[in-house]
């Protein structure tokens, strides 16, 4: 491990006889290889992200089913006539709120990990990215406790299972992305500027209204330019495709393959800034 660390290290000088890490320059500072080399640290501290959040709590990892399953109890009391026809409503709503609490959570712990982890980041070196990178991946394991709820209901429920059931790892994968492309932004906003842990739940909150998991996306079908606005949510697509993987639903694959475009815009630039601030973060946090 040593060996690792000490080939992955950024380039040093000495000063007063001293080695004095300092920051790559260019896109040389997101070193993909380098991440690899401190996988372990990746996975430790997604793992004591675990741990901690369910820690000394009575209902433990049932927590990640409470959500979907009371906000799919009130969107079906609500809103179950914006379900298309010919699909289950419960599993509908429930479907839709699963990828979009993965997103939203999986944003939330980013934005706010350079904060939690600032005395980590204080004292020791080591690739920044992998702390928001683990935050994103705590939120994979609560999904995959409410999506065995979801397995569960469609057997209940007597729901078909398509064959399209097989592309639900491609749009979680997309969801994964998004997220980490949000949240790269808000993490490095959120180290100079404090004021982003608290525009993080707003946006959180505002943005299950402009992404389709009220209502489906052919409701825009007449009005396509609200349709085309809808396509610059990242999570339009993702929604629009895992309930098709599930149901069987209507998909306007424009919006799946705007999201990914709006995805890889998002990341790319996420990644850029993210490596700029970098240099800053031991001294703001």
């Amino acid at each position: 491990m040593t060996n690792a660390v000490a080939a992955s290290s950024p380039p040093s000088k000495f000063r007063n006889n001293k080695a004095v890490l300092e920051p790559r320059s260019g896109w040389q500072a997101i070193h993909f290889g380098e991440l690899w080399q401190y996988r372990e640290l990746l996975f430790i501290l997604a793992g004591r992200d675990i741990k901690v959040r369910y820690k000394q709590t009575v209902l433990g990892a049932a927590w990640a089913l409470i959500q979907p399953l009371l906000n799919t109890i009130v969107f079906v009391a609500i809103f179950s006539g914006l379900a298309p026809g010919g699909c289950n409503p419960k599993i509908f709503f429930f479907a839709g709120n699963l990828i979009w609490i993965l997103f939203s959570s999986a944003v939330s712990s980013a934005g706010n990990s350079l904060i939690g982890n600032q005395n980590l980041i204080a004292k020791v070196y080591f690739p920044r990215l992998v702390i928001p990178i683990a935050s994103v991946i705590v939120s994979l394991a609560d999904f995959c406790v409410g999506f065995g709820l979801l397995i569960v209901m469609m057997l209940i429920f007597r729901v078909e299972w398509p064959e399209t059931m097989l592309l639900i790892p491609v749009f979680v994968a997309m969801a994964f992305l998004a997220a980490l492309s949000v949240g790269l932004w808000l993490a490095a906003l959120n180290v100079e500027f404090r004021d982003i842990r608290y525009v993080i739940p707003f946006l959180v909150q505002f943005g299950i209204f402009i992404t389709p998991v009220i209502y489906p996306a052919s409701r825009f079908d007449k009005t396509p330019w609200k349709l085309y606005l809808l396509g610059l949510n990242p999570m339009s697509g993702v929604v629009e495709g895992f309930r098709w993987c599930i149901l069987g639903t209507e998909v306007h694959w424009y919006l799946v393959v705007m999201s990914g475009i709006t995805t890889l815009i998002l990341l790319t630039g996420g990644l850029f800034y993210f490596r700029r601030m970098e240099k800053t973060f031991a001294d703001l946090v």
